[in-house]
């Protein structure tokens, strides 16, 4: 497996997202067997893995502490805070410092360490200035219960604003062949600070896979159901991409999935995607 470095943190430069295996995108999913893909992963060179406390609320970091335990000190991973999940409000943004606080706690706990590695604010909160944020994650970086911190659907501005209290290791946001705005203006920001970039949803939400088709349809209780790329009619018009994919995969020998992710690490050598899903195969 490559390494790649995110700021000042070394990590598998393929990691696993976490968040399919609470139900994301319809299912639900035996916790002896997801603990069993996160573990195949590692098995396979993964150490890099994102969680959040909002994902399940509090499924996946319960079942990635419990599948990592065993080799903790070997792995790297990440989750977030930024949502009022403690306060039994798991939609309504929230980073007062308070929360923040507690949010920490609690993944401390359900991720059975006494640091974090990488905690990421999951949305900026346009009611706390983002010093007040950064000043938060300084504390708890001194105290020693997070080690790196980024941010996560953020802006270039917020990012530079963040940035200049406490530096970033990471910045995540949505990226794949057919989601490209970050390389605007976050790109620039990024490369120009020393801050590494985290995509999810790199398969485009297994659309890049060549496994969804203009037939496809999405119900109530998978996340794509009300996404407008894939709306019947979009999914239409989106087709030609799929098969330039296929094509282009074909040519070099490896899957459309394979060669989504191949031609996202060739973009950058500070990129770490974090594709997710919930087959060991896979």
């Amino acid at each position: 497996m490559e390494y790649r470095k995110l700021g000042g943190l070394d990590v598998s430069a393929i990691g696993l997202g976490c968040l399919p295996m609470v139900g994301y995108y319809g299912g639900k999913y035996d916790k002896k067997d997801m603990i069993a893909l996160i573990r195949r992963a590692y098995d396979k060179g993964v150490t890099f893995f994102d969680t959040a406390e909002v994902y399940g609320p509090y499924t996946s970091e319960e079942w990635v502490g419990e599948a990592l335990a065993p080799f903790r000190n070997k792995v790297k991973i990440g989750t977030k805070f930024g949502f009022g999940v403690e306060e039994k409000q798991p939609t309504a943004i929230n980073s007062r410092p308070d929360h923040i606080r507690r949010a920490v706690e609690g993944s401390l706990k359900r991720l059975r360490t006494d640091h974090i590695v990488l905690l990421y604010q999951h949305r900026v909160d346009p009611n706390v200035p983002m010093e007040e944020v950064a000043g938060t994650v300084k504390d708890l970086m001194r105290e020693g219960k997070v080690l790196h911190w980024g941010l996560s659907e953020a802006s270039a501005r917020s990012i530079r604003r963040a940035h200049a209290v406490c530096p970033l290791s990471a910045v995540q946001s949505e990226y794949a062949i057919w989601w490209r705005e970050p390389e605007t203006k976050i790109f620039p920001t990024l490369e120009e600070l020393g801050i590494g970039f985290v995509p999810y949803c790199p398969l485009g939400r297994a659309f890049l896979t060549g496994t969804i088709n203009e037939k496809s349809r999405f119900y109530e209780g998978d996340r794509r159901w009300n996404l407008p790329q894939f709306t019947p009619e979009a999914l239409k018009h989106n087709m030609p991409l799929v098969t330039l994919v296929r094509k282009w995969a074909q040519r070099k020998g490896v899957t459309p999935a394979q060669f989504a992710l191949v031609w996202m690490l060739s973009r950058k050598s500070w990129i770490a995607p974090i594709p997710g899903t919930t087959h060991p195969a896979h």
